[in-house]
C-alpha cells in the first residue's frame, strides 16, 4: 500500500475520534450550570436583562432550537472558524483571536521543551542502556524515577524559589520584563517578532524568561524519553541481528547507532509524539506556575468562567493537535524502520 493510500486510510480512522470528542463537547458544554445567553448579555452591559432580552438573544443565537439542529450548525461554526465571542474571560472579544494570542506562547513552550527532552531523553536512554545495571544505569534509572514521580508544579516552585528568590538569577514569571515594551506584532510569535523588530534585546529577555519552564518541562519530558529508549534498546540489543553484527567484528558504536537504535525508537517516537501533542495543548500546571498566559491558561478560565463558546474553541483545537500528532507519529514509523510495510 502506498504512503499516500495509508495516510488516507489513517485519516479516514481519525474521523470518527474528531466527531466523537466534538459531540461530547457538545453535549457537556450543554449541561453546563451557567446559561450562556445572560453571561453575553452581561458582557455587552445588560447585566439585568429583561426575560424579553434573553429569549431575543436565544433566539439569535440559535439555541432555542432542536439540539440536532444546534449541533449541526455547532460543528459548521467549529468547522468555518466562527467561533463567536468570549462571555467572561475577555469580554466582547473574538474567541480566535484570543486564541491566537495565547497559542504562540504555547507553541514556543513546546519547541523548546521537545527539541531539548528529545535529545537528551535519546542520548541518556541509549547509555543507560548500553551500561546495563553499571553505576551510568543506576544513576540514570534514579534521576529518571525522580522526574517522572515529581509533580510538575512543584518542580516549578522549587526551581523559582532557587533561581528566581534566592540566587536572583532568572525570572519567576512571565515572558517579558514588565518595563520592556512589547514588539510590533506580524506573526504574533514574540521571538519573531522581535527579531523582524531588530530589538535584539527582547529576544535574549524572552528567553531568558522561557529558561526555566522550559527546564521543568523538559526534565519531565526527559524522564519519560530515557525510560522508553532505555527499554526499548535493552530488547533490541537481545536479538539474533545485534549478536550477529558483534560476531562480525562491527564497532560497538555502529552496532549502537546504526543497527539497534533505528529499530529501537518506534515506542520511543510514540512517547515523543503524545508529549509533543500534550505540551501544544496547553501545559496548564507550568503555564499556571510560571504565569505564562498560554494555550493552558486560556483554557482553564474558560471552564472554570463557563466561557461557552471559548470553550467549544479550545477543546476543538486541542482535539485537532493529538489527531494530527497520532498521524504523524504513524508516518514516521516506516522512516524509522523499512521493515514496516504500509
Amino acid at each position: 500500500m502506498s504512503l499516500l493510500k495509508y495516510t488516507f486510510r489513517r485519516l479516514l480512522a481519525m474521523i470518527p475520534v474528531l466527531f466523537g470528542v466534538l459531540t461530547l463537547t457538545f453535549i457537556f458544554s450543554r449541561m453546563m450550570p451557567d446559561d450562556p445567553v445572560i453571561l453575553l448579555l452581561a458582557a455587552r452591559g445588560h447585566p439585568s436583562a429583561s426575560q424579553e432580552m434573553i429569549d431575543a438573544m436565544r433566539h439569535e443565537l440559535g439555541l432555542d432550537l432542536p439540539l440536532i439542529i444546534q449541533y449541526f450548525r455547532y460543528l459548521g461554526d467549529l468547522f468555518t472558524g466562527n467561533w463567536g465571542e468570549s462571555v467572561v474571560y475577555a469580554p466582547t472579544e473574538p474567541v480566535y483571536e484570543l486564541i491566537w494570542n495565547k497559542l504562540p506562547v504555547t507553541i514556543d513552550l513546546t519547541v523548546f521543551t521537545m527539541i531539548i527532552a528529545s535529545y537528551v531523553g535519546i542520548k541518556v536512554g541509549v547509555i543507560a542502556a548500553k551500561h546495563r545495571n553499571k553505576a551510568q544505569d543506576t544513576i540514570f534509572r534514579g534521576i529518571s524515577l525522580f522526574g517522572v514521580a515529581i509533580p510538575v508544579f512543584f518542580l516549578g516552585l522549587i526551581l523559582q524559589y532557587i533561581f528566581a528568590i534566592n540566587l536572583h538569577w532568572l525570572p519567576a514569571t512571565g515572558i517579558k520584563t514588565g518595563t520592556y515594551p512589547s514588539p510590533t506584532r506580524v506573526t504574533g510569535f514574540y521571538l519573531i517578532d522581535a527579531l523582524i523588530s531588530g530589538k535584539i534585546y527582547l529576544v535574549t529577555d524572552y528567553l531568558i524568561h522561557l529558561l526555566l519552564p522550559v527546564f521543568c518541562l523538559s526534565f519531565i519530558t526527559i524522564a519519560s524519553i530515557t525510560r522508553q529508549t532505555r527499554s526499548s534498546m535493552l530488547d533490541v540489543l537481545e536479538q539474533d541481528y545485534i549478536r550477529t553484527a558483534r560476531a562480525k567484528g562491527v564497532k560497538e558504536k555502529d552496532v549502537i547507532h546504526r543497527h539497534a537504535l533505528k529499530n529501537a525508537l518506534i515506542p520511543t517516537v510514540t512517547v515523543i509524539g503524545f508529549n509533543f501533542a500534550g505540551l501544544l495543548s496547553g501545559a496548564v500546571l507550568t503555564e499556571s506556575t510560571f504565569n505564562l498566559g498560554g494555550i493552558g491558561t486560556l483554557y482553564v478560565r474558560a471552564v472554570t468562567t463557563s466561557d461557552y463558546w471559548l470553550l467549544n474553541a479550545v477543546v476543538f483545537i486541542i482535539t485537532i493537535i493529538f489527531v494530527s500528532a497520532t498521524l504523524i507519529t504513524d508516518l514516521l514509523y516506516a522512516i524509522l524502520d523499512p521493515r514496516i510495510r504500509y
